[in-house]
């Protein structure tokens, strides 16, 4: 093992990381953050790293935003929490009234969490519990895309599908139903999300038919498939699904979890699809990387159907300690405050297209990288051992953790997902920072090529 700081002896005396195998914190001990600004991280010993992947995407407008930082320092001296029952607040009430401008049209009420996950435990609960209770027992099953990702707990792994997080719970798991997922990079009809027309969509249709008098609701990344490798594809898949699930009267769930917050040049990825949910799950760039908030927005019909005197039962008995807290709700007031006055939509689309400029100039040739992929501010190349056959490194190469490892060295936070290695910087990068951001990736797979010869 490396020679450890004081700090790193003692997180690794006490800490489980998430998402990690504690063992090959052997060869890489973890980077104790003592600071951070904009796009960079510093640590203990005074290394900067850029955050190119948002701190799990979730930071919109660098580290210490001035303007997110003074709103928190005034709420803190206002009101720090109150419980959520019977009681409210000025941040809580604000922030509905301008995410309701914001929403997907017809999104007209708003539910309270702490995480993306819990959010989807909500969205799940709320659709089952409306149908048994407005004349549709029998719709009980949840339908989800192949290579989904919804979170990680006990409902969410239900509708994911991805099988590191999913295999060692199954026993735990109710399984929804998985219809086959479109595969735009390997596409079986020889298409691409530019040019297609989601012909795929027949094989996702076939299973709605057949199971649509027991479907409560489906739920879909919308656009991109996240942890799935920021797979990309047609919104014209949304537009036949949404046309589908309202013919049988089966709610339509969008996790913008990931995608939602202009990640994808649009406020809501749905609107690529220019149609609507019935019910939608936001977080991560909600409190731009400052706060663990959620917010689960649903239609009026979804609404009506709970209201009701209490005693015939139909309440909607799901909370979280923290409900609406008043810091979290200002935080996500402010962030919706910044994207208007700082027209943060069209600074997305702007750097976006820089990126994918940039981004294909440098890998457009290279032997190794099949696709590069992009919408908005993500970006992803996906790596191949085979470029013709679109073969993939064998797994335990770990090809997307070596080369992270690689460009740490050098000073960039690159997240793999597998084969991998996805951009998703916060939005105030600047031009000269994305440069140096996809050189360093050009050069951390040039010297994995090179170890591996």
């Amino acid at each position: 093992m490396n020679k450890l700081s004081e700090l790193q002896k003692k997180d690794l005396q006490y800490i489980f990381h998430p998402c990690s195998q504690m063992k090959d914190y052997e060869n890489l001990p973890p980077m104790v953050i003592k600071k951070a600004e904009g796009v960079y991280l510093e640590d203990e010993f005074g290394n900067r790293y850029m955050d190119c992947v948002s701190s799990w995407w979730v930071n919109l407008f660098g580290h210490c935003n001035p303007r997110i930082n003074k709103v928190i320092k005034e709420q803190i001296d206002k009101l720090e929490h109150v419980l959520f029952v019977n009681f409210s607040h000025e941040a809580g009430i604000e922030l509905v009234e301008e995410l309701a401008k914001v929403v997907p049209k017809g999104i007209e009420k708003f539910l309270f969490s702490d995480n993306g996950s819990s959010s989807i435990e909500m969205a799940l609960k709320l659709s089952f519990q409306y149908h048994q209770q407005n004349g549709n027992p029998k719709k009980t099953k949840f339908i989800s895309l192949s290579n989904a990702y919804h979170g990680e707990t006990v409902g969410a792994l239900g509708v994911g599908d991805v099988d590191i997080f999913t295999k060692t719970y199954r026993p735990l798991i109710k399984e929804g139903l998985k219809a086959d997922k479109p595969e735009c990079f390997r596409c079986p009809y020889g298409k691409n999300f530019y040019n297609c027309e989601a012909e795929c969509f027949e094989r996702t249709e076939k299973l709605i038919e057949e199971y649509r008098d027991e479907i409560a609701a489906v739920i879909i990344e919308p656009v991109v498939q996240g942890a799935a490798g920021m797979k990309i594809y047609s919104p014209k898949y949304i537009v036949k699904l949404r046309e589908l699930t309202k013919k049988y009267g089966i709610h339509l769930i969008a996790d913008e979890i990931a995608v939602g917050f202009g990640r994808t040049g649009k406020m809501f990825a749905m609107e690529h699809a220019g149609v609507s949910p019935d019910i939608i799950c936001m977080s991560k760039g909600l409190t731009a990387g400052y706060y663990p908030m959620a917010i689960v927005g649903i239609t009026q019909e979804i609404y009506d159907g709970f209201y009701a005197d209490y005693l015939e039962g139909k309440s909607f008995l799901h909370s979280h300690t923290y409900s609406g807290n008043p810091i979290g709700c200002r935080i996500a007031l402010e962030v919706l405050r910044i994207f208007k006055d700082e027209n943060i939509l069209e600074m997305v689309n702007r750097k976006g297209e820089y990126l994918r400029k940039i981004a294909q100039e440098l890998f457009k040739d290279h032997e190794n990288i099949g696709e590069y992929r992009q919408i908005g501010m993500i970006g992803a190349l996906e790596f191949v051992k085979n470029k013709e056959t679109k073969e993939l490194f064998p797994s335990e190469e770990r090809v997307g953790y070596e080369i992270y490892k690689i460009a740490l060295k050098k000073g960039a936070l690159l997240r793999p997902l597998g084969n991998v290695i996805y951009f998703m910087p916060p939005y105030i990068i600047t031009e000269e920072e994305i440069d140096k951001m996809l050189n360093i990736c050009k050069e951390s797979i040039k010297e994995f090529l090179n170890r591996r010869k």
